[in-house]
């Protein structure tokens, strides 16, 4: 199957087909962008902003919430 077909397939389903898709798709989506977050927290990506924004609430610029 290529996106063609997908896309063909897509214009044949039902309005409540169509809505569980796009849950399906949000959902699929969401998934991959934690999987890259965490990938990118474990090689160290975010290391220097969290050292940036650990040193401005220390320093008092910025506070809990």
């Amino acid at each position: 199957m290529n996106i063609t077909d997908i896309k063909t397939a897509v214009r044949e389903l039902s309005p409540n087909e169509r809505a569980e898709l796009l849950e399906w798709l949000d959902e699929f989506q969401e998934a991959l962008w934690d999987r890259q977050i965490e990938e990118d927290l474990k090689a160290g990506k975010f290391d220097a902003l969290i050292r940036q924004a650990e040193q401005a609430f220390s320093e008092g610029k910025c506070k809990e919430i």
